[in-house]
C-alpha cells in the first residue's frame, strides 16, 4: 500500500470519469482554458461598470476586491460543505460529490482535471451575474468581476501546488497545508487559494505533528 508521500508524487493522469466519450471530454479542460476565460470575463465587467454605470472608480476598486475577499469565502463553504459531505449524508448526494471533488482527491496529479469544466463555470458566473445584480444591481459588475479573478487566482494555486514542487519560501505554506487535505486529513484545511478562513472557523492544523506530517508529504 502506498504512504500518503509516494501518493503525493506518483498519481497520474486518472481513468475516465464516464463511459461515454463525449461527457468524459467534458470533464476535462486545459488549465489556461479557465483562466483566459475569466479573466476576459471580469475585464468586460469593469469595462461595463466604467463605461455604462454611474458608480465612481474608487468604489469600482473597493467592490473588486470586496469581490475578491468573497469569492474566499464561498472556496471556503463550497469545499468544506459542499464537495465533503456530512455524516449521513444519502448515498446519492456522496456519488455526485465524488464526482465533483472525490475523484480530484483520488487522482491529485491529473492535470486536466484541477479545474472545473469550462462550460460549467461560465453557466454559474452567468447566474452568479444575475443574481448578484438583482442584490446589488449597478454595484454588481465591479464585484462580479473581482469574484471571478479571485476564482482565477485559486485555479492557479490549485494548479501549482499540485504540479510544482513547493518553493524556498512563506508561500510553501500553501502546498504542506493542501497536501495535509488531500493526503492526511481531510476535515481541516478547506482554503486552497489562502488559510483566512480557516483561522477565522478554526479548521487549521490541530497539532505541530500535524503540521510537520505535511512537510513531509511535500518534500
Amino acid at each position: 500500500m502506498k504512504t500518503s508521500t509516494e501518493k503525493f508524487k506518483s498519481n497520474g493522469e486518472a481513468p475516465p470519469m464516464f463511459e461515454n466519450k463525449f461527457l468524459n471530454r467534458l470533464t476535462q479542460t486545459h488549465i489556461a482554458t479557465p483562466i483566459i476565460i475569466f479573466l476576459v470575463y471580469a475585464a468586460g465587467l469593469l469595462w461595463y461598470t466604467v463605461a455604462k454605470t454611474d458608480v465612481p472608480p474608487s468604489a469600482v476598486v473597493g467592490l473588486f476586491f470586496l469581490g475578491t475577499l468573497g469569492f474566499t469565502f464561498a472556496e471556503y463553504v463550497v469545499h468544506r460543505w459542499v464537495y465533503h459531505p456530512p455524516h449521513g449524508a444519502s448515498d446519492s448526494y456522496k456519488e455526485m460529490t465524488y464526482n465533483m471533488h472525490g475523484f480530484h482527491h483520488d487522482y491529485p496529479k491529473d492535470k486536466k482535471r484541477l479545474a472545473m469544466p469550462p462550460i460549467l463555470a461560465v453557466i454559474i458566473s452567468t447566474l452568479l451575474l444575475f443574481l448578484f445584480e438583482l442584490v446589488l444591481q449597478q454595484y454588481a459588475f465591479a464585484y462580479l468581476a473581482g469574484f471571478v479573478v479571485g476564482y482565477a487566482m485559486y485555479l492557479v494555486v490549485h494548479y501549482t501546488v499540485h504540479m510544482y514542487p513547493p518553493p524556498k519560501n512563506f508561500l510553501k505554506a500553501l502546498w504542506v497545508n493542501h497536501a495535509l487535505h488531500h493526503y492526511s486529513e481531510d476535515d481541516i484545511l478547506f482554503g486552497v487559494s489562502q488559510p483566512l478562513w480557516d483561522y477565522v472557523f478554526r479548521t487549521m492544523p490541530k497539532s505541530d505533528k500535524d503540521k510537520k506530517r505535511g512537510v513531509e508529504i511535500v518534500r
